[in-house]
C-alpha cells in the first residue's frame, strides 16, 4: 500500500523498522570465554562476573547481563561483515531508500578497520569501500536507468565542521565558516563541498584523500586513534532513460565513523589529546541522550541540537531511512566495563524505530513535455470526432478580442430578433454566450436606471426621514407616492423600486466593469459563419491568420478582391496608394531567405559560415589523429607480438640471472624501448583527440546556435516585409512606440484597424452613429 506525501511526492511504508544492531568482537589471544558467551542462534551475548567477595555477606551486586541483538561478529572476516551489515542497505539505496551505517564503540575496539579497514591487504578493505564498489556495479546492472553518484567527506573534531574534501585543488576557499541547515528537504551541511563521480576509480581517490585529512593521536590504547567523527555520504540520482517517465528518485547513505568512548585513567591522555577526549565523550553523551528520547515515546521533544554530531544525524536517527548500527567491543576481561556500556548502547538503539520510504521526486521540464504531447493528442482527437460528425472549421485554441465581439453582437441580435438560434460549437463558446448574456443585462440595468433618475426624483423607503420631509412638503399621495413635475411637461407619479437604493448605481457600474473585464480576458472560437466575416474584415488580417499555411496566403488576393467589391473604401488617405505597389503573394521562402542573407542577415550568415569552417577542420583533425591512433595500436600490437616470439625463445634456451637480475639480448631490450615510446604516443594521441571531440561539441553547439538564430530572424524579417500589412508596420518602426514581439499581431492589428475606422467616421461625419455595421469592417484598410 502507497500514499503520496505533501508535495516531495515521497512514497510512505505502511509498517515501521527496527534499527538493525549488530556487535562486532576485536579477536584477542586473551578472550575472557569464562565472561563472555554467545547465543546458540548467534544472535544474544550474555556477560558474567563473579561477585566482589569484599562487600560482605550482604551483596546485591549484579553479576549477569543478557543483550538480545541482530546478530554477533565473532572471527568474523571484513568479507562477512559487509555482507551481514551494509549489503542490503546499499542495494536498498538504488531503490530510493536512504541508509545509514555506524560504527560506535571504545577506542581502538576496531571501527575504523570496520568502516574503512586497510588499504595493505585488498581482502580486509572495509565497509566504506566495498560499499562504493556495491554502487558502482549496481548501475552498470541497471542500463535502463541514467544514475548519477556524489560524495562529500564530514568532519566533527572538537564541536567544529571541517569539510575533509577541501585540499582538492578545484575545491575554492570559503570564509564562511560550515553550519548545519534544516530544510523541508531534509538536513544539510551548508559549505560542504560535493563531488560528481561518474567511477569507481574517481570514488576510490576521494575517499583516500579523506582519509589522509583526518585528525589521528597515539595513546595507550591506540596508536592511530581518531580523534574526530567523520560522516561520508552517497548521493544517489536515477532518472530513467524514458523520455515519457517523468518520475525519479533520490537517497543517500550516511556511513559514519564514530570516535571511540576513553576512559582518562587508561588512556592517559594529556594536552590537546586530553581536550579532544573531553569533546568525544561529551558529543557521544549527548548521543545517548538522543537515543534514550527517541526510544521513549511519551517523550515529545528529542535533544537533536545538543552538539553538532546529533544535529547532523538527525535524518538517521529515527527518521527516513533502513539504520544498522555496530557494536565494537573488546573480549578482553580488563575492558569489561566499557563492554558493557557499548551493549548497552547498542540495546537502546534497537528500540529505535525508523520509517524507510522511497524519496520520489518529479521532474518538472519532462512533466510539461508530457502533457503537452497529451493535449496535442487530444486536440487530435477532438479533430477526429469532428470530422465523423462534419463539424468543420473547428478548433479549441483560447479566443481572441475579436471572437468575444461577434459573440457579444450574435447575443445582441438574437435578443432583438434577427438572429433565430446561435450555433453551438464547443464549450468555450457556450461559456462565452453566457458571459455575454450578463454583460448585457448589466447594461440594460444602467440604462434603466440612468433614464429613471433622469426623470424622477428617487426615494429609499427604508429612509423614513427622507419620507417625513417629503409628507410636510405635500409631495407624497395618501399611498405614499411620489408626486412631482418631470421636465416641465405636466405631473407624473412614481414609485421608487425597492431595489433602486441611494449607491445602487455605483453597485452596477462595479458589477459592469468587472464583468466586461472578465470577459476580455476570456478566448475562444468563433461560429463558422462568424469566421467568414472576419475573414473578410480585411486583408491584411487573413494574411495574419493564416501566415501558417501557404495556401491561404496564396489565397490573400482574392478575398482582398471580393473585400474591396462589397463597398467602397471611405478613406482618401494617400498612403491607401501605397497598397497597389505592394505584392499580392509573398515570394517563396528559399528565394526570400537568399535575399535575407545578403541584407539584413549578412552578419549572423557570415558567423555561421565561419564557425562551420572552424568546425569542419576541427572534425578533419579528429579523423586525422583517429588513423594515426589506430596506426600506433597496430604497430603497439606488432611489437608485442615480436616481443612474445623473444620471451619465448628466451625460456626455451634458457634463462640467465645475475645478483638476482634477469639478463635479456639487445633485441628484445630494444623491443621493449620500442614499445614503451609507442604507448606514450598512444597515450599523447588519445589525449588530443579527446580535446578534439570537447571542441567539436562546442564548436557544433556554436553552428546550431548560430543556425536557430539566423532562422528566427529570418522569420521575423519574412513576416515584417511580406505578411504584415504595411498600415500595421507604421507603428513598428524604429522611431514608433511600439516594436515587433511587444504586442500579439492579433491585438496589434485590432489597434490599427480601430485608429483608422476612427479616422474613416470623422471623414464621413457619422459621429451620430452610436454602432458601426459588421459589414462595413470589411472595406477598412488594416
Amino acid at each position: 500500500m502507497k500514499r503520496h506525501k505533501n508535495k516531495q511526492r515521497i512514497i510512505k511504508m505502511t509498517t515501521r523498522k527496527k534499527v538493525h544492531t549488530y556487535v562486532r568482537v576485536k579477536p584477542t589471544d586473551e578472550f575472557a570465554y569464562e565472561m563472555i558467551t554467545f547465543g546458540e542462534d548467534n544472535k544474544s551475548i550474555d556477560i558474567h562476573i563473579k561477585k566482589d567477595s569484599r562487600r560482605g555477606i550482604i551483596n546485591n551486586q549484579q553479576t549477569d547481563w543478557s543483550f538480545k541483538l541482530d546478530g554477533v561478529l565473532h572471527d568474523a572476516s571484513q568479507d562477512c561483515v559487509y555482507d551481514t551489515v551494509a549489503k542490503e542497505v546499499v542495494a536498498q539505496a538504488l531503490d530510493g531508500y536512504n541508509g545509514t551505517i555506524m560504527c560506535y564503540g571504545q577506542t581502538g575496539a576496531g571501527k575504523t578497520y570496520t568502516m574503512t579497514g586497510t588499504t595493505e591487504n585488498y581482502k580486509h578493505r572495509g565497509i566504506l569501500p566495498r560499499a562504493l564498489q556495491q554502487v558502482f556495479r549496481m548501475i552498470e546492472e541497471r542500463p535502463t536507468h541514467s544514475i548519477t553518484v556524489r560524495v562529500s567527506y564530514l568532519e566533527i573534531c572538537n564541536e567544529a565542521l571541517f569539510d575533509l574534501l577541501s585540499t582538492l585543488p578545484y575545491v575554492g576557499n570559503s570564509d564562511t565558516p560550515m553550519s548545519i541547515v534544516e530544510s523541508p528537504q531534509g538536513i544539510f551541511v551548508k559549505g560542504l563541498s560535493v563531488h560528481m563521480t561518474g567511477r569507481e576509480e574517481d570514488a576510490f581517490s576521494l575517499l583516500f584523500e579523506g582519509e589522509t585529512n583526518r585528525i589521528i593521536a597515539s595513546h595507550t590504547m591506540n596508536k592511530n586513534s581518531s580523534r574526530s567523527h567523520c560522516i561520508f555520504t552517497i548521493y544517489i540520482e536515477a532518472h530513467s532513460r524514458s523520455l515519457s517517465d517523468e518520475k525519479y528518485i533520490t537517497s543517500k547513505i550516511n556511513l559514519v565513523d564514530l570516535a571511540g568512548s576513553e576512559r582518562v585513567g587508561k588512556t592517559g591522555s594529556e594536552g590537546q589529546i586530553l581536550k579532544e577526549a573531553t569533546y568525544i565523550n561529551k558529543s557521544l553523551s549527548f548521543l545517548e541522550q538522543a537515543i534514550i528520547a527517541l526510544g521513549d515515546r511519551r517523550r515529545e521533544h528529542v535533544p537533536f541540537r545538543q552538539c553538532k554530531l546529533t544535529h547532523a544525524l538527525k535524518d538517521s536517527l529515527g527518521g527516513n531511512c533502513n539504520m544498522v548500527i555496530v557494536a565494537n567491543i573488546y573480549g578482553d576481561a580488563t575492558q569489561l566495563d566499557e563492554t558493557l556500556s557499548s551493549l548497552r548502547f547498542a540495546s537502546r538503539m534497537k528500540l529505535i524505530t525508523t520509517e524507510p520510504s522511497i524519496n520520489e521526486k518529479y521532474d518538472a521540464e519532462r512533466m510539461v513535455k508530457n502533457l503537452e504531447k497529451e493535449l496535442i493528442l487530444l486536440k487530435q482527437e477532438l479533430a477526429i470526432h469532428d470530422s465523423l460528425a462534419n463539424r468543420a472549421m473547428v478548433t479549441y485554441d483560447p479566443m481572441d478580442e475579436i471572437q468575444i465581439a461577434e459573440i457579444n453582437s450574435q447575443v445582441r441580435r438574437y435578443l432583438d430578433g434577427s438572429l433565430d438560434e446561435i450555433d453551438i460549437i464547443n464549450l468555450r463558446q457556450i461559456q462565452e454566450v453566457f458571459n455575454q448574456f450578463r454583460v448585457i443585462l448589466s447594461q440594460q440595468e444602467e440604462e434603466v436606471e440612468a433614464s429613471l433618475r433622469r426623470k424622477y426624483t428617487l426615494i429609499n423607503k427604508n429612509d423614513f426621514a427622507t419620507i417625513t420631509a417629503v409628507n410636510k412638503a405635500g409631495l407624497v399621495d395618501v399611498e405614499g407616492n411620489t408626486v412631482g413635475e418631470t421636465d416641465g411637461q405636466g405631473f407624473g407619479l412614481g414609485v421608487a423600486p425597492f431595489s433602486a437604493k441611494p449607491g445602487k448605481k455605483g453597485k452596477f457600474k462595479k458589477t459592469f466593469r468587472d464583468i466586461t473585464g472578465a470577459s476580455t480576458k476570456k478566448e475562444g472560437l468563433l461560429s463558422p459563419a462568424s469566421a467568414k466575416d472576419v475573414d473578410s474584415l480585411s486583408t491584411s488580417r487573413s494574411q495574419l491568420l493564416s501566415s501558417s499555411k501557404e495556401a491561404d496566403v496564396k489565397d490573400a488576393p482574392s478575398h482582398d478582391r471580393e473585400a474591396s467589391s462589397s463597398e467602397p473604401v471611405v478613406s482618401d488617405s494617400p498612403k491607401e496608394d501605397s497598397h497597389t505597389t505592394r505584392p499580392g503573394t509573398p515570394p517563396p521562402k528559399p528565394s526570400a531567405f537568399e535575399e535575407f542573407k545578403n541584407e539584413r542577415g549578412s552578419e549572423i550568415n557570415r558567423i555561421f559560415k565561419q564557425n562551420k569552417t572552424i568546425l569542419n577542420d576541427r572534425r578533419k583533425k579528429a579523423s586525422e589523429t583517429a588513423q594515426r591512433i589506430n596506426s600506433i595500436k597496430k604497430e603497439i600490437d606488432s611489437t608485442k607480438e615480436a616481443l612474445d616470439v623473444q620471451k619465448t625463445f628466451r625460456e626455451e634456451q634458457g634463462e640467465y640471472e645475475n645478483k638476482g637480475l634477469m639478463i635479456i639480448d639487445e633485441e628484445e631490450f630494444l623491443l621493449i624501448l620500442k614499445l614503451k615510446e609507442l604507448k606514450k604516443q598512444y597515450r599523447g594521441e588519445y589525449q588530443d583527440l579527446r580535446d578534439l571531440k570537447a571542441e567539436i561539441q562546442y564548436c557544433q553547439h556554436l553552428v546550431d546556435q548560430c543556425r536557430q538564430r539566423l532562422l528566427t530572424e529570418f522569420d521575423i524579417w519574412y513576416k515584417e516585409s511580406f505578411l504584415i500589412h504595411e498600415d500595421v508596420q507604421a507603428p513598428l518602426k524604429a522611431k514608433g512606440s511600439i516594436r515587433l514581439g511587444l504586442l500579439p499581431l492579433s491585438k496589434l492589428t485590432s489597434l490599427v484597424r480601430l485608429k483608422m475606422m476612427k479616422i474613416n467616421l470623422a471623414k464621413s461625419k457619422h459621429q451620430s452613429s452610436l454602432t458601426v455595421p459588421t459589414r462595413s469592417l470589411s472595406t477598412m484598410p488594416e
